[in-house]
């Protein structure tokens, strides 16, 4: 079923509520230490299924929200869970987040919203998990706003949850805020949170506006969110008490498939929301009270991801959601990061730098022979990580799209120009060309093949061509031809490219039927030669060529800048860069 609009505007507000920092020490300030109880398997869940589930999840999430933005969807979400996972994302992704975020507040004049100040919490809780600070972003203070008490409860419920949240993150100081007519504090947010609680024990958007209402119950999603605020202050005797009541009633709610509701509508951002609350507070996700009929809450909530494609809303909901995916992302994280006895989620001292010193693979900052690449764990042990020796340019891609890649390949040799400042970027390239920058960027010595007829011993490219075959990466025209000087389509292009990421120790297993999923988008798609096609659609899905193409046009050949271009990002994607 599709999800009901004021469905998406509930959990939109909530999403961009959930993005805060730090708290100072004070006499509630939270201790630093994990809290989440460590185990080695939740319920039948194994902590191998459960990092290989985050990190394909990481790869979809990483390749889609290719762009950062600041929004609920495609933004802060998708950062902090990366951030916060064990996944390995360039630094130069978290830099365009952060340059994205910098522009808009220019742009917004430091004001991110008049009413909803959970964008604010948001973006405090997206910049403590990569190191930034919300309090100068182009020189304007995103955590004041938090400072003014009425201004931020004016959303409900959500708007001191996510402000305890933000700024418990990095143990801020409540900002002073001269404007406000009330000045929050920590004892105020947490009190405003306590009066809101219903008389089951749970919490929900709109209740207890006035006082706790009589006839309305508690909402899953609020409710994990009212706990994982209230954490941090178990040493306060009525957190605690309330705490408990939210937990009766998160138990009592939860249904025979372990799996909790929200509009009464089964989904697993609600199951997400529990799992990351029972996790703040340190409580075993194999605690009894919320296993049922032997299912815990992870085996609910991994009843909705799809291989390859992140995370459906609703069983009966179709495909992957964007927003579903980034919850049910940072709830893995959560999840693995218990496994692992780390601090929890929004516990963040332990959170690494990641904006301040961007990749600068081919922006010529590189020093020689320096790189922190290691490849990934199935690459071929004759594959190697090739160091940048000379940061190199050229005149003719000074405004050029493909600048970075090839400036990246040409500082490392493995890709060479046609003079000593022109590149020729829109020039063809020869099957004994490719051969040789494809076996410079593996790294792979070269040796003599004597198969092909037409390779010359004495040519510059007959140990490159050797090599390639050798290797599998090429093939022949015939059994004895290779055809060294014919210029390469793009479907042999991307042909070779995914042997080579094969060496690399990619996964590049695909199905026709999922190959023809992909190239569907393309009109032209059928013009493509069947062997290529399920190497043209690992190349689109792994964005190593860009599904922002009109047209497929898979036999024509191909150009040196995007060659270069689709070697860098197969390179990218194979950690050798």
């Amino acid at each position: 079923m599709k999800r009901k609009l004021w469905k998406r505007v509930i959990a939109l507000g909530i999403a961009a509520a959930v993005i805060m920092t730090g708290l100072p020490a004070t006499a509630y300030a939270a201790s630093d230490a994990a809290v989440s109880a460590v185990d080695t398997a939740i319920g039948t869940v194994t902590k191998a299924r459960i990092d290989a589930i985050l990190n394909d999840t990481a790869q979809y999430l990483y390749k889609t929200v290719s762009d950062p933005q600041v929004a609920s969807i495609g933004g802060e979400w998708a950062v902090i869970g990366l951030a916060r996972s064990g996944y390995d994302v360039p630094d130069s992704w978290y830099e365009t987040y952060y340059t994205n975020l910098e522009e808009y507040t220019v742009k917004k004049e430091g004001v991110l919203h008049k009413k909803k100040y959970t964008d604010y919490s948001r973006v405090t809780v997206a910049l403590s998990a990569i190191g930034g600070d919300p309090r100068d972003v182009a020189g304007y203070d995103l955590l004041k706003p938090l400072g003014d008490f009425d201004k931020t409860i004016w959303q409900g419920i959500n708007g001191p949850i996510w402000a305890l949240i933000a700024l418990d993150t990095a143990n801020y100081e409540i900002p002073v805020n001269g404007e406000a007519e009330v000045q929050a504090t920590r004892d105020k947010y947490i009190a405003e949170i306590l009066r809101r609680q219903l008389n089951d024990g749970g919490f929900s958007l709109t209740g207890g506006k006035n006082e706790a209402t009589k006839n309305e119950t508690a909402d899953a999603d609020i409710t994990g969110m009212a706990l994982q605020a209230l954490a941090k202050y178990q040493d306060r005797a009525d957190v605690k008490a309330a705490t408990e009541k939210a937990l009766a009633c998160l138990s009592k709610m939860q249904a025979s498939d372990a799996g909790f509701s929200s509009y009464n509508t089964s989904n697993v951002e609600s199951c997400v929301q529990v799992i990351v609350a029972l996790n703040e507070l340190g409580i075993s996700l194999n605690d009894s009270r919320f296993v049922k009929n032997g299912t815990t809450l992870v085996d609910n909530m991994l009843t909705y991801y799809v291989k390859g494609n992140g995370f459906v809303h609703t069983l009966d909901g179709g495909g992957s959601d964007l927003m579903s995916t980034e919850q049910a992302f940072y709830g893995l994280v959560s999840i693995q990061r218990a496994l692992e006895g780390k601090n929890s989620l929004y516990r963040m001292s332990d959170a690494k730098e990641r904006i301040g010193e961007a990749d600068n693979a081919g922006t010529g900052n590189e020093t020689a022979g320096e790189t922190e690449a290691k490849g990934l764990a199935g690459k071929h042990e004759d594959v190697k990580i090739v160091p940048v020796i000379q940061a190199k340019s050229f005149a003719d891609v000074q405004n050029h799209e493909n600048k970075k890649a090839i400036e990246a390949l040409a500082s490392r040799g493995i890709i060479s120009g046609r003079g000593a400042d022109k590149f020729d970027p829109d020039a063809t390239m020869t099957r004994a060309e490719f051969a040789a920058i494809v076996v410079n960027a593996l790294g792979l010595e070269l040796e003599r093949v004597d198969t092909f007829t037409d390779v010359d011993t004495n040519k510059w490219y007959s140990g490159f061509v050797g090599t390639a075959y050798r290797y599998g990466i090429v093939k022949g025209t015939s059994a004895t031809t290779f055809n060294p000087n014919g210029t390469i389509t793009k479907q042999e292009a991307a042909t070779m490219v995914v042997n080579a990421a094969k060496l690399c120790g990619m996964d590049t297993e695909m199905t026709m039927a999922e190959a023809q999923n992909i190239l569907s988008q393309f009109p032209d798609y059928v013009q493509s030669s069947g062997w290529a096609r399920t190497f043209l659609g690992f190349c689109y899905d792994q964005d190593i060529l860009s599904q922002d193409d009109m047209t497929l046009e898979p036999k024509r050949n191909v150009k040196r800048c995007e060659i270069a271009e689709m070697l860098y990002r197969m390179m990218d994607g194979a950690k050798l860069l």
